[in-house]
């Protein structure tokens, strides 16, 4: 690989490492920072902070399809430039709203900005390196982006030691939230600096020369077998946030007290941090589960076994976090949420594959809509797991809701072609 190329790698894993930051953000300080805006012991901040995540995650949905068309029109690079400015402006924005309509305006801001990140990252990368190697490039961004969310937690909890030079700065006071909002904007806007050169693809400039339609999304709607492909893909990555949108992100409210986990180890920061611990070590799994399931596919030289591999292990960890736990201690609880993140962690080869499956001319458009619809289907999977819970209890209904999602998404890996090694220079027509 030439200098530049590594230096493209390093700026896509660490573009992803700030979006992770702040796509978790809000999870991990949603209840001191809505304890703030609505008062201490308010009976909706449960549901509030529910509905703030999905209004994150409908900017999400909007962005993807935005920034998806954008990056087959315009380039790649120009939206990691844009949906990074993006996204950061709105973190910093973030730290001062002490409303919930400006909150909720600020949340979905940042979830179009954090759209565009990881598929533009993972376009270059397989557009870029050769195919023989492609694989250990994108696992270096996820695996390396994964770590982001271990980073907000960290920086939630040091917040005061933060705010401290903060204020010595501006002679301003400022909350642990507002602090992590206020880092994850600015390592972003320092990041934007990094970007400086960094390069197109030239599969798209060579692409963007001819009269090939480019960026039309209703190509993946008007052919059925391209359809059911895209939505193949889609269906892949479905089971990541079944995990981390249901199991790992209703710890503290939902599974911690249904399972009947001795949380007497904890003092009362402890307690108030049972979500944003869960989530750091889910996503410390998945960064391992992203390396180990890259290699393999190296190894195996196919993306398709490796995945159906993982597929099978969440099940059987999906199992175990329900019916296996009950009673059992608050560290036993997040090294199972960790093993649940490893089972998880092949977000890198599904969204590669989502890469893979499709032309240059609508490469960008699939790469960056495919991991955001994912992302958005978790206000559909958690909708379902509220729909059903009262009905079947917060364990069956999880489990119902898990073998929907591991289900589809098993059937969908076995009907999608093997795309290790595959040349990416071809257009749709």
């Amino acid at each position: 690989m030439d200098r530049r190329t590594i230096l493209l790698i390093i700026v896509a894993a660490m573009g992803y490492f700030v979006d992770i930051y702040d796509l978790v953000l809000f999870n991990v300080v949603k209840r001191e920072s809505l304890e703030f805006i609505m008062g201490v012991g308010n009976a909706r901040i449960k549901e509030v902070g529910a509905q703030l995540f999905n209004v994150q995650m409908i900017g999400m949905l909007v962005g993807g399809i935005l920034w998806g068309i954008w990056g087959d029109k315009k380039g790649r690079i120009t939206v990691l430039f844009g949906s990074i400015l993006l996204y950061s402006a709105a973190n910093v924005l973030n730290a001062f709203t002490f409303d919930l309509t400006s909150y909720a305006t600020v949340r979905f801001i940042a979830g179009v900005g954090l759209a565009g990140e990881l598929g533009a990252g993972i376009t270059l990368i397989t557009e870029t390196m050769p195919r023989e190697k492609r694989g250990y490039g994108t696992m270096i961004v996820v695996a390396f982006g994964a770590l982001g969310a271990v980073f907000a937690d960290e920086v939630a909890a040091q917040g005061q030691r933060i705010g401290g030079l903060l204020t010595t700065v501006t002679g301003r006071e400022f909350m642990n939230w507002q602090v992590a909002y206020i880092v994850g904007g600015t390592l972003g806007l320092v990041l934007l600096v990094m970007r400086i050169g960094t390069f197109e693809s030239g599969l798209f400039s060579a692409m963007k020369k001819t009269e090939v339609r480019k960026g039309n999304i209703r190509m993946l709607f008007n052919n059925r077998e391209r359809f059911l492909k895209y939505l193949s893909c889609i269906l892949i990555g479905v089971p990541v946030w079944y995990v981390i949108g249901v199991l790992v992100n209703m710890s503290q409210d939902v599974f911690v007290p249904t399972l009947g986990i001795d949380t007497s180890a904890l003092d009362t920061e402890g307690l108030a941090r049972i979500n944003g611990k869960a989530i750091s070590y889910a996503y410390i799994g998945l960064s391992i589960g992203d390396l180990v399931s890259a290699l393999l596919s190296q190894v195996f030289r196919s993306r398709k076994k490796v995945i159906m591999g993982y597929l099978v292990a969440n099940m059987v960890l999906t199992l175990y976090f329900l019916f296996g736990m009950k009673g059992a201690s608050i560290a036993t609880y997040y090294w199972v949420c960790l093993f649940l993140g490893m089972a998880t962690g092949y977000w890198v080869l599904f969204v590669t594959v989502a890469s893979e499956q499709f032309g240059t001319n609508i490469r960008s458009t699939v790469t960056t809509t495919t991991p955001n619809f994912v992302r958005g289907s978790v206000f559909l999977i958690t909708n379902l797991f509220f729909l059903a819970a009262p009905s079947f209890g917060n364990l069956y209904a999880a489990l119902a809701v898990g073998i929907l999602c591991i289900g589809g998404a098993i059937w969908a890996t076995a009907r999608i072609s093997e795309t290790f090694s595959r040349e990416m220079d071809f257009v749709e027509h």
